[in-house]
């Protein structure tokens, strides 16, 4: 193995290592899917991770996940939009991505519906959930959910897989414990009548224990994989 990607493997090593002893200590069958976050960390990073084995992949910006994903285009890897999207950035998401976490009105699952090329796979869509009713932060109520759930899942281009949500960080863990788990009762919900539904989206490198406790399907870590992020 190269020098270079010794780091990237060992923290993503121990980063594995916590999903599996929380998905245990949880008596839950296998750990949640990882998403490995880039948000202003180079391409050079996330290729030093893909070689390390994590094939998944989350960033917020259209603009510079788009540079990476030109760069990084022969590593077959898998892109998840976690950031809010603009609606005027609908478009070029709806071709760039295999994955939309942050739906969160109507106009947005008009215009990536519209926009998704027909040459490519269904477009893997989240509702976000602003599950603490923080005016700081984008999401659907959770008494929108079965509105955009239903618009969703009758859109073309589109394949509704589940919820996303980012919990207020309380400094209690049992605060943000208590959000995880109205998540995965909402989420029990809506899966109860879709069995094609399959992802909770939740928790990231300081509260993953707490989230895969409540269910997680899916963390979104950053920190704990690349380090302290890079200033704009």
């Amino acid at each position: 193995m190269p020098v270079s990607t010794l780091p990237a493997r060992n923290a993503l090593d121990a980063v594995l290592a916590r999903l599996r002893k929380a998905a245990a200590d949880a008596s839950r069958p296998q750990p949640p899917r990882l998403l490995a976050v880039g948000k202003r960390h180079p391409a050079e990073a996330i290729a030093a991770l893909a070689a390390a084995g994590q094939r998944a992949f989350g960033e917020n910006y259209v603009q510079e996940a788009a540079g990476k994903i030109e760069a990084l285009a022969g590593l077959d890897l898998e892109w998840h939009l976690i950031g809010h999207l603009q609606s005027n950035k609908a478009k070029q998401a709806a071709a760039l991505f295999d994955w939309v976490q942050t739906v969160d009105r109507m106009k947005l699952v008009d215009a990536l519906s519209a926009h998704r090329p027909a040459a490519r796979d269904a477009l893997n869509v989240l509702v976000q959930v602003n599950i603490d009713d923080e005016s700081s932060k984008h999401g659907c109520a959770p008494t929108e959910v079965p509105t955009l759930v239903a618009a969703i899942r009758a859109a073309p281009g589109l394949r509704l897989r589940g919820l996303m949500a980012i919990p207020a960080p309380h400094a209690e863990p049992s605060r943000r414990r208590e959000a995880f788990a109205r998540m995965r009762r909402l989420f029990d919900t809506v899966a109860g009548q879709d069995p094609a539904i399959d992802t909770l989206s939740m928790g990231m490198s300081d509260d993953l224990e707490l989230a895969i406790a409540e269910g997680a399907t899916m963390v979104r870590v950053g920190t704990a994989l690349f380090g302290a992020r890079l200033s704009r």
